[in-house]
């Protein structure tokens, strides 16, 4: 017996719990195989020996100005084409999203996303036997969110 399906938009907001990032525009991307998020200053290191990957994040918005650093020993690399068909290598890392009230564990690739309207693209891998893809809709948690408080406020 298979899980029920949740429809989702062709743009959505999501949490980065792991991240502190919350209400992060998200495009959904049936194209893309694999999820990718906006970062710069991508910097391969060790710390004590061990493989470390440091990167910064911006916040909620691709054009923030304040980006924080982050590092992670739980990374892979892997070429990705991209949709303009250049294949390049890029880091891989895992990490828990939150959409639709519901908590997913992902695998992001570390992307220059800075000249897209979008700071994250969701992927396939994430999507797969959990959403049915409407391009007709967007925002389709916030609507979900706001039933939920209409519906609260009316008992």
């Amino acid at each position: 017996m298979s899980k029920p399906l949740h429809l989702i938009g062709r743009q959505d907001f999501i949490n980065l719990p792991e991240f502190g990032l919350k209400g992060v525009e998200a495009k959904v991307d049936t194209g893309a195989y694999t999820s990718s998020i906006n970062c710069s200053k991508v910097k391969l290191t060790k710390v004590d020996g061990v493989p470390t990957l440091n990167f910064h994040l911006s916040g909620n918005k691709i054009h923030e100005k304040k980006a924080r650093k982050f590092s992670t020993t739980t990374f892979k690399k892997k070429k990705i084409r991209s949709s303009n068909g250049v294949t390049e290598e890029r880091y891989i890392i895992k990490t828990s999203v939150v959409l639709m009230k519901k908590r997913f564990n992902a695998e992001f690739s570390l992307s220059d996303r800075s000249k897209m309207k979008f700071p994250v693209l969701l992927g396939r891998k994430l999507l797969t036997n959990r959403f049915i893809v409407d391009v007709s809709q967007k925002d389709v948690s916030l609507k979900l969110t706001s039933k939920n408080i209409k519906a609260d406020s009316a008992e």
